[in-house]
């Protein structure tokens, strides 16, 4: 059996933004040369997300509209974590929207079912964070 790890990094620019990292997934799965196995997909930071969805401007202005109204950024002072910080809300939106995603791997490709993508979700932006691919098989 092989394995195979690396880390991607993302900044994201503003608080929240979703980025489809389906590509960047798929090249790792490439320089792997792994055909059949598993790919672990998790962030390394807890207030931000993997997670696989349909790649839609609709549905992510969804979440965002969804995610603002079960934990809203402001105010601020509504929640005890925030004592000298800001971002109480980000680690519920990451709680919610999950760590990590495992896909299976089928004759060298992502195993998806139709319309399912990769996605970083970021909850408290403006900083590098890592995501972490581990794969696994033969």
């Amino acid at each position: 059996m092989k394995s195979y790890r690396k880390e991607l990094w993302f900044n994201v620019p503003s608080r929240r933004g979703f980025i489809n990292i389906t590509p960047n997934i798929e090249t790792c799965l490439k320089e792997s040369g792994i055909e059949e196995g598993m790919v672990l997909v998790n962030a390394m930071h807890i207030t931000a997300s993997v997670f696989i969805n349909d790649d839609e401007s609709g549905l992510h202005h969804d979440y965002e509209v969804w995610l603002e109204k079960l934990a809203p950024h402001e105010p601020v002072s509504s929640y005890q974590h925030n004592y000298g910080e800001d971002n109480a809300d980000a680690h519920m939106k990451r709680q919610i929207m999950g760590r990590g995603v495992v896909v299976a791997i089928t004759k060298g490709v992502l195993d998806f079912g139709p319309w399912e993508q990769i996605f970083y979700g970021e909850f408290d932006g403006r900083r590098n964070k890592r995501v972490l691919v581990k794969i696994i098989g033969e």
